[in-house]
């Protein structure tokens, strides 16, 4: 019977995913390095309101998460924007600014089976 390596704290055992908005993309990325997580950022776009976002791809280990995740709540923050809704009984269309929460992080997390770096 074998026995399973013991993950010391530079092993890659977990993997973040977070969807965080363009402006705090960069401040998350800076603070994520400075606590030497394994970050890689990729551009995406929101589905609903079409808004640029950044993808973070976070490698750590699984002891580091709590960590991880408290940075982003402290950085990546909500706000609120108006989007014009037209109003439905207006006889012209006339936009109607209507206020939405956007922003904060949105986290996946999930085990690493394999990690390599070649």
């Amino acid at each position: 019977m074998m026995n399973k390596p013991v993950a010391s704290e530079k092993t890659k055992d977990y993997l973040l995913i977070a969807v965080v908005q363009s402006q705090d993309a960069e401040n998350a990325e800076d603070a994520l390095c400075k606590e030497e997580f394994s970050v890689t950022r990729f551009p995406s776009v929101g589905a609903f309101l079409g808004r640029k976002n950044a993808t973070l791809m976070i490698g750590l280990p699984k002891t580091k998460r709590k960590k991880a995740i408290e940075l982003l709540r402290s950085i990546c923050r909500e706000r609120v924007e108006y989007i014009a809704v037209p109003l439905e009984s207006a006889p012209l269309p006339m936009p109607n600014p209507t206020p939405i929460t956007i922003g904060g992080a949105t986290i996946f997390g999930m085990n690493i089976e394999h990690f390599e770096e070649v």
